[in-house]
């Protein structure tokens, strides 16, 4: 997993791809893991995860794909926890397109994703000192402190969850031609729209695995959960995020 580059526009299509399989409207794709579609008595149970002047320089830990990258991301890590305001400048620059795309798909309002986004390094660099790396990635602490500012947000009542054109189109990544783009944006809208309607957990999940392309130890770090509870969200919410797609929906995609 590489956090700084992600291609949302594939999660959607990954996404799409396991809501039509579960649907039983497409073969399923080579993309969608095999027990997507199994019951969840047979995926459950799945394994769980274990927990320098901090002590814990040994317990550093970073999902990034090249040695060097990952190298980098912990020296800096280091470097943001003595009070090193250009490495944490660095940190930011590499996850700030994460975060910010998961707080987006989380509330559906640019301004109020670009806020707390904000709030979240803001959060984060007042705590560098008390972070520990207990074998985690550091994104994955990030991601838990602005998935924690979604929840006090809505609990606080400030606002509604919105789903707007105008945000979806800001959004949205080029494809190949203007009908192609249409067709694209009109279903992610349905597929956000669905979205919204399952439980927090659920929702989150799916966000984390489809449109941030995090792994499952990744997302179990986050949630606070096993892999196979995350395993399990994943197929309760790509099941539920079916029943809620519209049948009218349904029918006029093609039948393979």
């Amino acid at each position: 997993m590489t956090w700084a580059d992600h291609d949302t526009a594939r999660g959607f299509d990954d996404l799409r791809a396991a809501v039509l399989a579960v649907l039983g409207m497409r073969p399923q794709p080579a993309g969608v893991p095999a027990w997507l579609l199994l019951s969840e008595a047979q995926v459950a149970g799945g394994p769980g995860r274990p927990g320098d002047g901090y002590g814990d320089s040994d317990r550093a830990a970073s999902s990034e794909d090249s040695e060097a990258d990952r190298t980098r991301l912990i020296a800096l890590v280091e470097l943001a926890r003595g009070g090193d305001s250009e490495a944490f400048g660095q940190l930011y620059d590499h996850y700030q397109g994460s975060v910010y795309r998961f707080v987006y798909y989380r509330t559906r309002s640019q301004t109020l994703a670009e806020d707390l986004t904000s709030e979240t390094f803001l959060r984060a660099l007042r705590n560098m000192g008390g972070f520990r790396w207990q074998g985690k990635d550091f994104g994955a602490w990030l991601m838990t402190i602005a998935r924690n500012l979604c929840t006090d947000h809505y609990k606080a009542g400030r606002t509604r969850l919105e789903l707007t054109t105008d945000d979806m189109g800001v959004h949205d990544d080029a494809t190949d031609g203007p009908e192609h783009a249409v067709l694209a944006g009109l279903t992610n809208q349905v597929l956000l729209g669905g979205m919204r309607q399952l439980s927090d957990e659920q929702r989150d999940c799916l966000i984390m695995r489809f449109l941030q392309g995090l792994s499952i130890a990744e997302t179990a770090e986050i949630l606070g959960r096993s892999e196979g509870a995350v395993k399990q969200l994943q197929l309760r919410g790509v099941r539920n995020l079916a029943k809620l797609i519209p049948a009218g929906w349904r029918d006029e995609q093609p039948h393979e």
